[in-house]
This record gives C-alpha cells, structure tokens and sequence, in this order.
C-alpha cells in the first residue's frame, strides 16, 4: 500500500512540474521565428526584463529553428507563456496543454497583418497570374508549415482557390522564416516568396537597400493579430500576474507607460487585450475551407468517399459556427 501511494505521488509530482521548470519562479517565454533569434531577443529583452521586474519571476527567453520547437518547448513544460501565431497557437491548445488568454494590438491602429507574396524588382513575373501560370520555372520560398501568414492564409487564398498544390506547383521549394524569404529574393535566391506585413515593415527600417530590391505582387486579405498563450495548468497566481503586466503594460499617460509603448512599437506592437481560445475559430475555419476546396478539386477521389469527407467537414464547420455565436 505503502508503495502505491509512493508511486501515485511521484506520478502527480511528475505532471505538475512539466508546466514549471525547476525553479518554480522562473518562467520560460517562448518566441516564434519569424526573424533571425538575434533580432528577436534585442527586440523582445526590454520587454521581458520589465516582466521579470513586475511580475517578481525570472524570465528567459526561448527561441527554436521553427515554430516546431516552441510548440513543443510548450508542450513538454520547456516553455510555459508564449507569443505565437494563430495557426501555432491551435497546434498548442490541441496538443500541448496551451490556452489562449491575450491578443496584441499593432502600433499603427489596424487590426491585423497581411502574408505577402514578393518577388525580386528585377522579376519577369510581374502579377500573381504569372506566377499561378509558371510554376514549374520558379524556385519558391515558403513559409514554416506551422506559420498562419507563411502557410495556412497562402495556402488557402493563393493556392486551394485555385487549385494549386505549392509542393507540386513549383520547379523547387523551400522553406524559411519570414526574414529569411525577404532576404533570399532580395538576393535572387529564389524567385518568389511569402512573408508578411509585421516582418516586411521591419526589414524595411533595418535593411533599407535590400529592401529596395523587392517587389509585392500579392497581398492577402486580413489576418486577425496574433495571441499570446501560456500552459492551461499553470498555478493561478503565476497566471494572475502575467495577466496583469500584459493587460497593464504600454497603458496609460505616465512617463513609464510611454517608455513601454515605446518597446512595443519597435515590433510594430500597440497594448495587448484580453482573449480566449475563441480567437482561433475562425483559423481553424480557414483550415477546414482550404481542406474542403482542394477535396472539391480532386478528381480522382471516388465520389461516394469525397461526399462522407465533405459531409464531415461541414458539420466541423458548422459547429465551429456555433461556437463563435455563442462567443459573442
């Protein structure tokens, strides 16, 4: 008996440290990469370092390769808040403990970003058609799989509305963080490419040559702005207080709150606003549609097995409609 209560406390011991690392004071804030870690870390340290000051913990910072590492970072107690994109921020509800509680702002008042489609200014594809027509002469640069602008919104706006496979479209691919694909057609490493608004923004301020080089051919409809997320089992307490500094943090008229703006509109960030997971709904949406249109498109499937997948589909679709109505 002795034994077995031994063992259950072990087990429970064992499940509440994977959302805390071994100093239970020390929090690990994971940051998606969609620029080169060093940009990221002197662009978040500031931040952070009022975080650690306000909140009382130790915060580190945690990079990955990819959005991959984070998610997993979160997932095995490595991270325990972190910054992500919508489409990383579902992988991490669904299968890493994760849960939704704030959304940022953007410093210039819109309420969302944008995936852009570039090219180099020297390019012969001048619209987006060209680049739908002559796939197989082009060397693409695509965004991290788990990227909402590098992957998901493309992947739904530019290329299942159309029909298009971007593995099979193009004479070759590969994939890289937002940053990366700016700088591979500025240099005519690739011919065309997928990054974003935030990024592009960025680049533009800190290698204003290269960005000369580059030319938009395509610009997505709105994507809502990105969550932060922390693990669903962290203790109440800890939750109230990073809460509370981000809620808090850049607000109001005071001379610090304007020093905290400040740090936040260098990432082309305003304040943060409390959220939910409910923010993912419609992303999760925009997954079902894009995997409704390229069923639709195929036309090798058998049709009584196309119609079950269909079937199924609409009735995720509709309940995802559900919860968005009963969010509001």
């Amino acid at each position: 008996m002795l034994r077995k209560i031994l063992t259950a406390s072990l087990a429970t011991l064992s499940l509440a440290t994977l959302a805390l690392p071994a100093a239970a004071q020390e929090i690990n804030f994971g940051i998606i990469s969609t620029e080169a870690a060093s940009h990221l870390r002197a662009d978040w340290e500031p931040i952070l370092a009022d975080m650690e000051k306000k909140t009382g913990y130790k915060v580190k910072a945690f990079f990955a390769n990819d959005y991959t590492g984070i998610i997993e970072g979160m997932r095995f107690g490595k991270v325990q808040v972190a910054f992500m994109g919508n489409k990383s921020g579902m992988e991490t509800v669904d299968r890493a403990n994760g849960e939704v509680f704030a959304q940022l702002t953007y410093a210039d008042g819109s309420p969302g970003y944008w995936s852009l489609l570039i090219t180099h200014k020297d390019s012969p594809y001048k619209t987006v058609d060209d680049v739908l027509k002559r796939g197989k002469d082009i060397n693409y640069g695509a965004g991290d799989p788990q990227s909402t602008s590098g992957t998901l919104v493309p992947g739904y706006y530019l290329y299942a509305l159309n029909g298009i496979e971007p593995k099979t479209h193009y004479k070759s691919m590969r994939v890289g963080n937002h940053e990366t694909n700016l700088m591979a057609t500025s240099a005519k490493q690739v011919d065309v490419a997928i990054t974003n608004t935030e990024v592009w923004t960025k680049f533009q301020n800190r290698e204003p040559e290269k960005a000369a080089n580059i030319r938009i051919l395509w610009k997505s409809p709105l994507i809502a702005a990105d969550p932060m997320l922390w693990r669903k089992d962290l203790p109440a307490d800890m939750k109230a207080k990073v809460k509370g500094f981000f809620m808090a943090y850049g607000r109001g008229d005071s001379a610090e709150a304007k020093r905290e703006l400040a740090n936040m509109n260098k990432l082309t960030f305003g304040t943060f606003n409390d959220s939910s997971n409910a923010q993912l709904v419609p992303f999760r949406q925009l997954e079902l549609f894009k995997d409704k249109a390229k069923l639709e498109a195929d036309a090798n499937m058998d049709a009584a097995t196309k119609q079950a997948k269909l079937a199924e589909i609409n009735k995720q679709l509709a309940d995802l409609n559900g919860q968005l109505a009963a969010a509001k």
